[in-house]
């Protein structure tokens, strides 16, 4: 997809369709409450990554800081029509979906007074549904970027001690409440060290790229590190939810250099090899991600119990994990619709924000 500026980054549309296969692989597979497939399930180590699939929205979050690093670097921004870019890309297709829901919650009898202050509540708490919460914390993010991309320039070591003092922070949080995943996974509080590695990592995406077995090396430890969360009792059973360990401290530093390494080095190896039929497949479902994430929940819990009850046992990863890839390719013309009825008339009324 194109940014407002007219820049094009396929690599990051491709990094958008597998962060979005990996939150609909984490609701396919864990319906509900580890049904069809169990938390405890035997998994291949090196894809347990789609069983704690709920790690997406850290690839996400390091994508939106290593995006915004690159086209904003360097440049004079208008910071009005910055934001109001980002609305016109995000609140539309948000506003449809809450209203559903909304409405759904009316005909069941709901209070939709309560719901509405919900709603408003959302911006500050992660409240809001079907993911939404997540775009609450995009929208924490864009309002302090201009500064952390001031901080870069006064120093290189600037951003990496932001992210230092909030692992500070948050292992004092962890020392006196006895857990930190709640503050770590669903807000600003863990997340910014994600947005701020994604921009450092676009800071230094050439000397990343450079080195052709450093960055996967790094994946697969990061895979394998993974799969030992997973061993632990992954999101939930560590072994509790929330989880008093302590390695919530530092799992969302971890992830941000991780996938911050991660989308460098593949930026800089797509720019050299050829765009064939496949790349462009997989860039246009990444170009509907967004209406993929928020929509994905109104059916991927039927789709998991359908297939589990109707077609056949799917509690087994092995077999899971190729029918929640079917299923996520079956809704993918519905997330197209949506992109282009919902999502793109609004995009025409962007402004160019780039001063130089």
């Amino acid at each position: 997809m194109r940014s407002s500026t007219g820049k094009h980054f396929p690599a990051l549309d491709h990094v958008r369709a597998l962060a979005a296969f990996m939150v609909f692989s984490w609701h396919f597979l864990h319906s509900s409450n580890g049904y069809p497939v169990s938390f405890s399930a035997a998994v291949p180590p090196l894809l347990s990554i789609f069983q704690e699939g709920h790690t997406g929205v850290a690839l996400f979050m390091v994508l939106s800081g290593y995006l915004f690093a690159t086209i904003l670097a360097n440049n004079r921004i208008h910071y009005g029509y910055f934001l109001l870019n980002r609305f016109l890309r995000l609140m539309p297709l948000l506003i449809v979906v809450m209203s559903i829901i909304g409405i759904n919650h009316c005909l069941e009898g709901g209070d939709i007074l309560a719901y509405g202050n919900t709603l408003i509540r959302g911006f500050i708490l992660p409240i809001w549904p079907n993911g939404g919460w997540s775009i609450a914390v995009e929208i924490q993010f864009y309002l302090i970027l201009p500064f952390l991309l001031r901080l870069q320039h006064i120093s290189r070591l600037a951003l990496p001690l932001v992210v230092l003092l909030m692992i500070i922070v948050r292992m004092g949080i962890w020392w006196e409440v006895g857990e930190v995943q709640t503050l770590s996974y669903w807000t600003l509080v863990g997340r910014i060290d994600q947005f701020v590695l994604g921009i450092v990592a676009a800071r230094e995406r050439l000397l990343i790229g450079k080195n052709p077995w450093a960055v996967p090396a790094g994946i697969c430890i990061f895979l394998f590190l993974t799969d030992y969360f997973r061993e632990l009792g992954g999101f939930y059973n560590i072994p509790s939810y929330p989880s008093p360990h302590p390695l919530w401290i530092i799992l969302p530093t971890i992830e941000g250099l991780a996938y911050g390494s991660f989308i460098a080095w593949y930026d800089c190896r797509l720019m050299q090899l050829a765009e064939n039929r496949f790349s462009q497949i997989i860039a246009r479902i990444g170009s509907w991600s967004y209406s993929m994430y928020l929509l994905h929940f109104f059916w991927v819990f039927v789709l998991a119990d359908f297939v589990n009850t109707q077609l056949m046992d799917i509690s087994d990863f092995c077999l899971a994990l190729p029918c929640a890839l079917i299923c996520f390719l079956l809704l993918t013309p519905v997330a197209c619709l949506s992109f282009h009825f919902i999502e793109m008339p609004f995009l025409k009324f962007r402004k160019k924000y780039l001063l130089n």
